[in-house]
């Protein structure tokens, strides 16, 4: 474990070793482990709910955007800042948009030391209205350094939402512990992580993250063993206790954002080409079958369920790396990461869900996708699940398929000739698994739809780039309902070439 740690413990001076840090002050010692970190949040659950903003709100409010910019965090505070054995970790004030504290603790050999809250911590104008606040007030989240503190690549900040700068070192979408009753008719709920515990695991690029969460509905207790590598690899273990009965409870959430992309250009109104933060939901079933769901800006929420039989994973990705499609070189939407939930052991009959929220701004996450399991959350009944969240440039297992690479969609009917009114074209291209070895003529385009006309199906490789497969097809709908699509790529043997590609078409927004 971490040297030097052990004489960072002793003594009730509050000051502590250089391997824990030299600055920070922490509490007494108090056992500690993930067993008794479950009983906690058991406890919570049973007990009635208490909101747990900060009592300083007035304050805080005055920290708007702005003055919280102005409060820097030293990095020579950073704990572990001096450790080969943990990366440096720097931690988040309390502001208009965090009133909600959390506590930070630290872990070594079953004993917790909680890190207590001063102003001499963070760097700010003399006149800063966060002066006025008392000490030991707590803290709004943490984020996970680099060696050097100049990038970070995790970072806890808000309810119960967390985030990863992945492999290609942007920020992007977040994750989040549980969603509860999302884009039902009654309001969304949002518990929070409450504590925080971190343990060393020998290495700056290990650390063991243990939460608390609570909220009205539910508590829970977590522990996210995480590994930065080439991308960032989160092992999770979740415990979650109901303190009522919950109508929709998703598991490993997703929350991402897309405003328009090369499947809405009609929607496209500011000069940047695309703009989002994902381009698809991508799920590999338990039967084995992997499922390319673009993502939509829709006219009304929407809601669709896949259901399944202990999934293999999901995720929702950017599988749009090219620059010039974004145009953007402030927050690089070509670099945002992906991210992949693979559950581990069977989770049973359920279903992966994709909520889409209409948005007409970047500003907005309007894109959230979960499992939902068939099994009703209710008081009393623990649940128990465990996987990994894969923090990538690309899904970590990717099918020996054909993948879908664009979707495309405009008026209908054929270059050159009268176009049919109402008429919608759909083009999808597709790459990779052995499409490089048919020839036009070698492959089927099957598609079905949920109503409507379907015509001017094929597909064929593209004369100018063997490597891709375009597909494509025409639809005729009228109506505010959407249209349910479903299209492969099948050889003349009968064998699927690709993943199925789905989509929703809503005729009034073309």
């Amino acid at each position: 474990m971490l040297l030097g740690l052990t004489a960072a413990f002793v003594g009730a001076s509050g000051q502590t070793a250089s391997a824990l840090s030299n600055i920070l002050s922490f509490g007494a010692p108090e056992p500690f482990s993930f067993d008794l970190l479950k009983q906690k949040a058991r406890a919570l659950a049973d007990a009635p709910w208490h909101d747990p903003k900060s009592p300083h709100g007035e304050i805080l409010q005055e920290i708007d955007y702005d003055a919280f910019q102005k409060i820097i965090f030293r990095r020579d505070a950073s704990l572990f800042a001096d450790s080969a054995d943990a990366p440096p970790i720097q931690l988040f004030h309390l502001g208009r948009f965090f009133q909600e504290p959390c506590s930070i603790a630290v872990v070594e050999n079953g004993t917790a030391r909680q890190i207590q809250y001063r102003k001499s911590y963070f760097d700010m104008p003399e006149d800063h209205v966060a002066r006025g606040l008392p000490e030991d007030i707590g803290f709004a989240g943490f984020r996970v350094m680099a060696p050097s503190q100049k990038t970070d690549w995790l970072a806890f900040l808000g309810a119960a939402y967390f985030r990863s700068s992945g492999a290609l070192d942007q920020y992007g979408l977040s994750a989040r512990a549980v969603a509860i009753d999302t884009a039902l008719p009654t309001p969304e709920e949002f518990p929070r992580f409450v504590g925080f515990w971190m343990e060393p695991n020998g290495s700056p690029d290990k650390i063991i993250i243990y939460c608390l969460m609570d909220g009205p509905s539910i508590a829970g207790a977590f522990r996210m063993d995480c590994v930065k590598s080439a991308g960032v690899v989160m092992d999770i273990e979740a415990c979650l206790y109901p303190r009522k009965p919950i109508q929709r409870l998703g598991i490993a959430p997703l929350t991402s954002m897309f405003w328009y992309g090369e499947n809405n250009r009609r929607q496209a109104v500011e000069w940047r080409p695309e703009i989002h933060d994902s381009d698809g939901l991508a799920i590999w079933t338990g039967a084995g079958e992997r499922i390319w769901r673009p993502i939509g800006n829709p006219p009304r929420v929407m809601t669709n369920s896949f259901q399944d039989n202990n999934p293999r994973g999901f995720g929702l990705l950017q599988r749009d790396r090219a620059f010039d499609h974004y145009q953007d070189d402030g927050v690089f939407y070509d670099r945002r990461p992906s991210v992949w939930v693979e559950p581990k052991g069977d989770w049973g009959a359920g279903s992966v869900q994709l909520v889409e929220i209409p948005t007409d701004d970047e500003i907005h996450d309007n894109i959230v996708a979960y499992w939902v399991p068939a099994e009703p959350a209710v008081p009393g009944k623990e649940i128990n699940l465990s996987y990994w969240l894969h923090w990538e440039a690309d899904e970590p297992f990717p099918a020996p398929l054909g993948r879908v690479v664009d979707t495309f969609s405009g008026i209908g009917g054929i270059a050159g000739q009268p176009r049919p009114k109402g008429v919608t074209k759909f083009v999808i291209d597709f790459e990779g698994g052995d499409l490089e070895s048919y020839k036009r003529g070698e492959i089927e385009a099957v598609v079905t739809i949920s109503r409507g006309e379907l015509g001017l199906v094929d597909a064929y490789p593209l004369a100018n780039n063997r490597k891709r497969v375009r597909a494509f097809f025409n639809v005729k709908a009228e109506g505010d309902e959407p249209v349910d699509m479903r299209l492969f790529l099948r050889g003349k043997d009968g064998r699927a070439l690709s993943e199925t590609w789905l989509y929703q078409y809503f005729p009034s927004q073309m």
